[in-house]
């Protein structure tokens, strides 16, 4: 799995909104859809591409399919952020300087 992948499976608003709900817990696409507008095919294929990008870790209990997140996932897209967090205080220095000049 490439950053590249993961940041592409989230750019889909709904693919976010699933990742966002399974991270309160597991579930099974029947469970996932209340509150969205699409069909069990339309999930399927969401939950298809979050696998993928190794976002999303299934596992069969019975005769459902629960899905989690899946933390090697947030590892790559932890690693990925890393690299830029150095910039980031510098960043908001520069920004709390221009308030307190507006402020003036």
């Amino acid at each position: 799995m490439a950053a590249e992948d993961i940041f592409r499976a989230l750019a889909d608003p709904t693919r976010r909104a699933i990742f966002e709900r399974l991270a309160d817990g597991a579930m099974n696409a029947t469970q996932l859809r209340t509150g969205f507008a699409i069909s069990q095919p339309a999930m399927s294929q969401h939950l298809g591409v979050l696998r993928s990008a190794g976002l999303v870790s299934e596992h069969r209990d019975g005769r459902y399919v629960n899905y989690r997140v899946d933390p090697a996932g947030l590892v790559q897209m932890a690693r990925w952020l890393d690299r830029y967090r150095a910039f980031w205080p510098a960043r908001v220095d520069a920004l709390r300087e221009l308030l307190k000049d507006m402020d003036q």
